[in-house]
């Protein structure tokens, strides 16, 4: 961030959340190249829009990873220890979540740990309703930071869930520091079921993130609309168009918002120009290998117990235990 830049968000009084918020956009897009972190695109909408992406018939990822883990339920439920705690890191909707509830009744209680607070309230009143014998802890918080699990978890043996090649939008280094982290929280006796997305055909990659319905599009742009309500900017979202592609190298999808034309927003009083064609890089979606996803895990400490894929190789989920 510049100087300048700085100086006029200090100015600025807002609430601790807002501050955070506003201090990542305004270093972001004051940034060379622009960018802005992927985690800010779950406000309720936001986090609406992503479960209509979901169900598209291009994005493959959510379907593959249920049929892995309806196929293989019975498999992974055995890697679960009586009175376990599930921690859900990133929880949004409890879909998969209740695949591994159902399949494994020895889950006494679910954390669901996530950045939007009222998405959050919402799915764990539906799932104390539909298992009424289940402790359900929501925690609103942002999963890549510190925060603390419920004392009522904490002296369970307990096993983290993080589903959705979400793991994907790290870069490496990042991912290996979550994945300590969570080791960490966890403790030494924890497993954690993790979903990956795999290298695979690169028109799939591109039709995934890029669907005729264009809600993918919207998902994108939804970003300025919640920084121009949150921050009081003046983004036109007219002005702005999504694009997706397949980074071949870096073995990643990439998703940048596309200035249409040359010009200025004020973004938490802070003036940010864009020139024509200019981008804010809004996400990476990185791909593995099931062998190269294995050695990352093992450099953060963990071991992998099982791997499961789907019958088009798309997928998989690998269940770890710490080293």
């Amino acid at each position: 961030m510049t100087i300048v830049a700085r100086q006029l968000l200090n100015e600025r009084a807002l609430g601790t959340k807002a501050s955070e918020f506003a201090t990542d956009v305004v270093e972001g897009l004051t940034s060379i190249p622009k960018r802005i972190p992927a985690k800010y695109f779950y406000d309720q909408a936001g986090s609406e829009l992503f479960e209509q992406i979901t169900r598209l018939p291009e994005y493959y990822p959510t379907r593959s990873e249920l049929w892995i883990l309806e196929e293989y339920a019975t498999q992974i439920a055995r890697h679960v220890p009586p009175n376990a705690a599930m921690i859900e890191f990133g929880a949004g909707a409890s879909t998969k979540a209740r695949v591994m509830l159902q399949a494994a009744p020895q889950i006494a209680a679910y954390v669901p740990v996530d950045i939007s607070g009222d998405y959050l309230a919402q799915e764990a009143e539906r799932l104390r309703a539909d298992f009424p014998q289940l402790e359900v802890w929501p925690v609103a918080a942002d999963f890549t930071r510190d925060f603390a699990l419920p004392d009522a978890v904490r002296a369970r043996p307990k096993i983290g869930f993080y589903p959705g090649s979400t793991i994907g939008n790290f870069e490496p280094r990042e991912a290996r520091h979550f994945l300590s982290h969570a080791a960490t929280l966890l403790g030494s006796d924890a497993r954690m079921i993790v979903g990956v997305d795999l290298v695979k055909d690169p028109r799939v990659l591109n039709a995934a993130y890029n669907d005729a319905a264009q809600v993918t599009a919207a998902f994108n742009l939804n970003l300025l609309a919640r920084i121009n309500r949150e921050l009081s900017a003046n983004f036109d979202l007219q002005a702005f168009r999504h694009q997706a592609h397949y980074n071949h190298d870096l073995r990643r999808i990439e998703m940048h918002l596309v200035s249409r034309r040359r010009q200025t927003v004020e973004v938490a009083g802070v003036p940010v120009s864009f020139q024509a064609g200019e981008s804010i890089h809004t996400e990476n979606s990185y791909k593995y290998t099931v062998i190269g996803f294995g050695a990352l895990a093992r450099s953060a400490g963990w071991e992998t117990s099982a791997v499961w894929t789907d019958p088009d190789g798309y997928f998989s989920v690998h269940m770890l235990a710490r080293a």
